[in-house]
């Protein structure tokens, strides 16, 4: 038998017990389930927990993997889904109580995936209402509390709240966010995990709730590198039903995860953007970039074309495309919306159609500064956040904590977040490495080569 806890292995360990037989699915599942149990009525990090099915799901892999028909390395390990994300006959809210009937008439692209890979689904995870904000807030369904701080509840980052909260307080290996502006980078960097935030057609959002189908992108979330990469992978590829993954070979990160960062030239921000940014978070930002030029890297400064406040806002684009999904649901003043939300899709009842379209080209240009800024340079790191979870209490919905994360979407980038200290009260600091498109296996490798030498993602919430 294994001496692993399936609580707190990740999942790669739990894949490589569940294969040697050393370690049960129907173990793991219970574990995690008695985990959820437990802790679910303090932090409310899940919608809905599926229980019985997947106590279900757990006794066909633990047979089938038994009887020498597993389907591969992850069969059996559970994984938490973000509550936009549809299954066939399961209630689907995208964070809102105007949805609480929504049942889901299909299973979405990247469950199927993910089923079909043998992972067993626990259960729905909260997220801030039809995605829309990043600091985990969602006024009538209820905010997911940042498991980092005992006493004083704190943001735990949207819109993937759920399923960051989730993953921290080890209620769950690992699960899928959604990332339109930073919502898979900010729970991460709050909740004291990795995330990575893919290009625009590597994972397909057929099945998903939209919010802006021009920025939307669902990725993992974990608490290692290692993790992200594997399911990274297994989400990832061509889906006919999605348009924008045709075309977009498959990329596995293996080949190059370990080769280190020794020969790579990673741009360091301007200096100007340290501007706002909490003394903790620039040292942590500091000491990282000191740590990877100790490791072989060249650290090179960067003159961007625009101040990362600019691309916050141009926010044209996501306004239009979340009035024209939600525009009649935010104008009906009988609907339980929530006041922050309403107010951002009605926002986009003001953007003219020239405007939409003015932002779009102007946004295509920006792509073409930004590639001749950073010709040469392998990723572009940051702070993911300017600081660390803020008391709920504090929260200002008119500022959002995107600064740092809102440019890769626009510029449709791909960026991984992972810990990279923590303040003086013990809460989780961050670090981004932003690449090019479709270059999500270098930013892995960095990310990778910085966790091969910290432990600062091993540490633990302090919950039982």
């Amino acid at each position: 038998m294994s001496d692993i806890d399936p609580a707190f292995a990740s999942a790669a360990e739990l894949g490589r017990a569940i294969q040697a037989r050393t370690l049960s699915p129907v173990d793991a599942v219970d574990a995690l389930l008695g985990r959820i149990d437990r802790l679910q009525p303090k932090l409310q990090a899940f919608t809905e927990v599926l229980s019985a099915d997947a106590r279900l799901a757990a006794e066909g892999a633990d047979r089938a993997i038994r009887s020498g028909h597993g389907v591969g390395p992850l069969h059996g390990v559970p994984v938490v889904l973000k509550d936009l994300i549809d299954l066939e006959g399961r209630i689907t809210m995208g964070g809102s109580a105007a949805h609480r009937a929504r049942r889901a008439a299909r299973t979405a692209t990247i469950a199927r995936r993910l089923i079909g890979q043998g992972m067993i689904v626990l259960g729905k995870t909260h997220t801030v209402e039809f995605a829309y904000g990043g600091w985990g807030t969602n006024q009538h369904l209820g905010t997911p509390r940042n498991p980092w701080d005992p006493e004083t509840p704190r943001t735990p980052g949207g819109s993937s709240s759920g399923t960051g909260v989730a993953v921290a307080a080890r209620m769950a290996p690992w699960g899928i966010g959604t990332d339109t502006g930073g919502s898979v980078r900010l729970p991460a960097a709050f909740c004291g995990l990795t995330g990575l935030k893919v290009t625009v057609g590597r994972v397909s959002t057929w099945g998903i709730v939209p919010l802006s189908t021009t920025l939307d992108t669902p990725g993992p979330l974990a608490r290692t590198v290692e993790d992200v990469a594997l399911l990274y992978e297994a989400i990832s590829g061509p889906d006919l039903r999605d348009p924008t993954t045709r075309g977009i070979a498959p990329d596995a990160p293996w080949p190059v995860l370990n080769r280190g960062v020794r020969g790579l030239r990673l741009g360091r921000m301007p200096a100007a953007e340290r501007e706002g940014v909490a003394a903790d978070m620039l040292a942590a930002y500091d000491a990282a970039l000191d740590l990877l030029a100790g490791q072989g890297a060249e650290i090179v400064d960067v003159a961007l074309p625009f101040r990362f406040s600019d691309c916050v806002a141009m926010s044209q684009i996501t306004n239009a495309e979340a009035y024209f999904v939600n525009g009649a649901l935010a104008e009906d003043p009988s609907a339980p919306l929530g006041d922050a939300v309403r107010a951002r899709i009605l926002a986009g009842a003001q953007v003219p159609a020239q405007d939409y379209l003015a932002t779009l080209h102007r946004r295509a240009a920006m792509k073409l500064h930004y590639a001749a800024a950073v010709e040469g340079i392998d990723a572009l790191l940051t702070p993911t956040t300017e600081c660390a979870a803020v008391a709920l209490a504090e929260v200002d919905e008119a500022h959002l904590p995107s600064r740092f994360t809102r440019f890769g979407n626009l510029l449709d980038l791909c960026g991984l977040s992972l810990p990279n200290g923590f303040t003086a009260t013990g809460l989780p600091l961050s670090l981004q490495i932003v690449c090019r498109g479709y270059d999500e296996a270098m930013a892995l490798r960095i990310g990778q080569a910085y966790q091969r030498v910290t432990d600062w993602h091993l540490r633990r919430p302090p919950i039982g």
